[in-house]
This record gives structure tokens, C-alpha cells and sequence, in this order.
């Protein structure tokens, strides 16, 4: 109780009562449509800090079984109902074993999207796409991302004539310096990243205290490893890497992680990650004929490209390209919007987004982002929806949030939700 004052206390600093406003602003909950793409559940697990956390000798298959499981035994539908199964994930191998193995019929087909940051909202994309082209009536959108297990910032076998287009070599700029080159260029002091950075680490750590990530976690029992060879179980149900005790002090004593002199540390940067989340969605008339809950309706969606170097502006260059893409979301504004879900891969890039777009702090990861609890690239995107939904779930009104995140390489990607109301589930 001392600790959930204490994270209180720190937290007025930055959310004083005459910034708050109404967050539930939108005249949502548009009439139903039995073509809409609705969201049934989802769940995430624990993430846990990579080569040291508890998932570090947890192979991706083993994650991907809890969330893919789970999701489907909590809402009771059988595997051979499911159309299609996409999983985000950095890697290029289908987990069809991971499917048999959990007694899935061999019939449910599986692949596996790469799209680095965005795969885990990118398989959810997928999916609705093939929902919406009556390929499928519903499919299992999952991302998944073992950092401990795999070797990251080799790109791999690339053309020669890479080094010599200067913009095509910019896509292989270390995700760091682009953040220092975010920072340089638009001038987003060293200050201003540590202050965002420990407003993340303080929502998270209140969110954690009052409990509000357990009804999107399942918890998962897995092997681990110590030093001295000895194999133990443990089990895993809460993130580890939220560091509510930091202060500005602390963050200010850190040296840059990057670049001599740079402002992009290892406080004010998202840590690397593992863990696993699974989507369920389909068409709103295959749905409800099965008896199905609507957690959630997915209104629009966009893409686009950015200058690789700086690559983090991604979000800032696409939310309202989603609005005009979804005309079920034409004239959406900041004002209409109740959650932000940005992925902080850098307190430089999303900072310099949110004032891009002049959105309310207090709108922007309600409960702590990828700076607190870890960015795991494959998985972000799934993890970003589940956390999302919950939220807006908790609010109990009808509302819209937004997901959002750069993208390494250079790309932006955004997807607009909207939450029906309790009266509609």
C-alpha cells in the first residue's frame, strides 16, 4: 500500500488535476454491421527481460502454445472452426507443429509474417483481410518474440548495391542512432526523453499495483535454466521489467547507450523482451452465431513509409492516414480518440509523435508503455491490442483507441478500434 501511495505521489508531478480532462469524449458505437471485423478476445503473457528474465530459455513455440490455447478454451471455440492462423514474429518458420502439438486438427493452416515492429498487429491485419475478402469467417492473430534465444542486428544476406545508395544503407542504421538522429533533428532534449521515459515506468508500476494487467495475462509455467546447469519450474504471471522505484535522478545518472554525447539511454529506451499474445476475430455474423462476446471492432488501418534514419517519426506520419482509409472513421479526430497505445521503442521518437499530433499525455498509454514493460518486436503489435481493449473494456462506455508504432527501416503503421460498450458485448 506504501508503494501504490508512493507511485501516486510521483505520478501527480506530471498529471496535475487541472490537465485531466474527459477521455471519453466520441459519440461511438456506430450500428452493428454482420460484416464488421470484431474482435472475440485476447490475452498476453507475462513479458519478461531477455537473456535474464524468466522466458529466457523458453522457446517461442512454448509461449505461443499458452496464449494460443488459452485464448480459444476461455471463449470455448473449437480449433476446427478457425479459417486461418497468423503469427507475427521475426523469424521465418510456420509453427505448424506448434498447432498439432496442441491438438489442433491438421486441417487449420498456419504462417508466420515478418514485418518487424508491426508483425503482431500486421498477422491481425492479415487476418481481418482475409475476413473481409470471405476467404475466412475467423482466424487466431497471434506475435511472439523470444530476444533471449535469438541473435538480433544482423539484417543477413543483403545485395552489395545496398552501400552504395545512401538512403538504402540508411535502413541499416542501428535502431539507436536513428533515435539520436530523431532527437537532433527535432530537438527533443535529453530532459524531456527521461521525464517521458519515467512517466511510462510510473503508470506502469501503478498499473501493475492496482492489479489491471492479470485480466490480460495468462499465467505460464516453463523451465529455467540457472548457471550452474540446475533446471527448475517456475511460473510466470507478472511483468518483470517495470521499474516503478526510478527517479529523474537515477535516469539523469545514466550515460548515453549509443553515441558519445547522445541523449538515448538504457533508461529512456525500450528494453528487449519475450513473450507472446494471441488475437481472436472474425466476421460479426459468424460470431454471433456462435455466441460469441464482441470485445472490440476494428475500423480502419494504414501503413506508410518514413525516411529510414529516422525512422521512429513512423507514428506521427500515419494515424490520420488510418482515419482516411476507414470511412467508418472519416473525421475522427485527437479529441475523439480515448487511448493512445504507442509503442515507446524510444522516449525520443514517441515524444516528438505526441507533439506532433498535440494528443494529451494522459491519453497516451494509460498504463505504461514499451519503455516499462518491453518491446518484443514480433509480439508488440498483439501485445499493444490486447492491452488496448482491456483498458478501454475497464472504462465501461463506448469509445475509440488507436495502436500505433515506428517501425524499423523506416515505416509507421496505425489501427483504429473501437469499443462497443458493455451493452453490446
Amino acid at each position: 500500500m506504501l508503494k501504490l501511495k508512493l507511485i501516486s505521489g510521483h505520478l501527480s508531478q506530471f498529471c496535475p488535476s487541472e490537465s485531466k480532462r474527459d477521455l471519453v469524449r466520441s459519440e461511438c458505437g456506430s450500428a452493428a454491421n454482420p460484416d464488421d471485423m470484431v474482435v472475440v478476445h485476447g490475452l498476453r503473457t507475462a513479458i519478461t527481460k531477455a537473456k535474464s528474465g524468466a522466458f529466457k530459455d523458453t522457446t517461442p513455440d512454448e509461449m505461443l502454445s499458452a496464449v494460443m490455447t488459452a485464448v480459444l478454451t476461455q471463449v470455448g471455440l473449437p480449433t476446427e472452426l478457425l479459417g486461418d492462423f497468423c503469427v507475427g514474429e521475426n523469424r521465418a518458420v510456420a509453427p505448424h507443429h506448434c498447432l498439432i502439438f496442441n491438438g489442433f486438427p491438421e486441417s487449420v493452416p498456419v504462417y508466420v509474417v515478418n514485418r518487424q515492429c508491426l508483425s503482431g498487429l500486421q498477422a491481425l491485419l492479415n487476418i481481418a483481410g482475409a475476413i473481409r475478402s470471405r476467404t475466412i469467417d475467423m482466424g487466431l492473430a497471434c506475435g511472439v518474440e523470444s530476444m533471449s534465444l535469438q541473435s538480433i542486428g544482423n539484417p543477413g544476406d543483403l545485395s552489395s548495391r545496398l552501400m552504395d545508395n545512401s538512403k538504402a544503407r540508411d535502413c541499416i542504421i542501428p535502431m539507436g542512432i536513428t533515435s539520436e538522429k530523431v532527437a537532433e533533428k527535432f530537438q527533443i532534449s535529453r530532459e524531456k526523453q527521461d521525464v517521458f521515459a519515467l512517466r511510462s515506468q510510473l503508470k506502469a508500476a501503478w498499473a501493475q499495483s492496482l492489479g489491471l494487467y492479470q485480466q490480460e495475462i495468462i499465467p505460464v509455467t516453463t523451465k529455467v535454466v540457472d548457471a550452474d546447469g540446475t533446471e527448475h519450474l517456475v511460473t510466470v504471471s507478472q511483468d518483470d521489467g517495470i521499474r516503478g522505484e526510478t527517479s529523474l535522478a537515477r535516469l539523469a545518472k545514466l550515460r548515453p547507450a549509443f553515441k558519445p554525447g547522445g541523449s538515448t539511454t538504457a533508461g529512456n529506451s525500450s528494453q528487449v523482451s519475450d513473450g507472446a499474445a494471441a488475437v481472436l476475430i472474425g466476421r460479426r455474423s459468424a460470431v454471433a452465431a456462435l455466441g460469441l462476446p464482441v470485445l472490440g471492432v476494428l475500423r480502419g488501418s494504414a501503413v506508410v513509409g518514413v525516411p529510414p534514419k529516422i525512422m521512429g517519426i513512423g507514428p506521427s506520419g500515419n494515424v490520420w492516414t488510418c482515419e482516411l482509409k476507414s470511412s467508418s472513421c472519416s473525421g475522427l479526430g485527437v479529441d475523439d480518440v480515448d487511448v493512445f497505445e504507442i509503442n515507446k521503442a524510444f522516449a525520443s521518437q514517441a515524444m516528438y509523435c505526441v507533439e506532433m499530433l498535440g494528443i494529451p499525455l494522459e491519453k497516451v498509454n494509460p498504463n505504461g508503455g514499451a519503455i516499462a514493460l518491453g518491446h518484443l518486436l514480433g509480439c508488440t503489435g498483439a501485445r499493444q491490442v490486447v492491452t488496448l481493449l482491456n483498458e478501454l473494456q475497464r472504462r465501461r462506455k463506448m469509445a475509440y483507441g488507436v495502436v500505433s508504432m515506428c517501425i524499423g527501416t523506416g515505416m509507421g503503421a496505425a489501427a483504429v478500434f473501437e469499443y462497443p460498450g458493455p451493452a453490446q458485448q
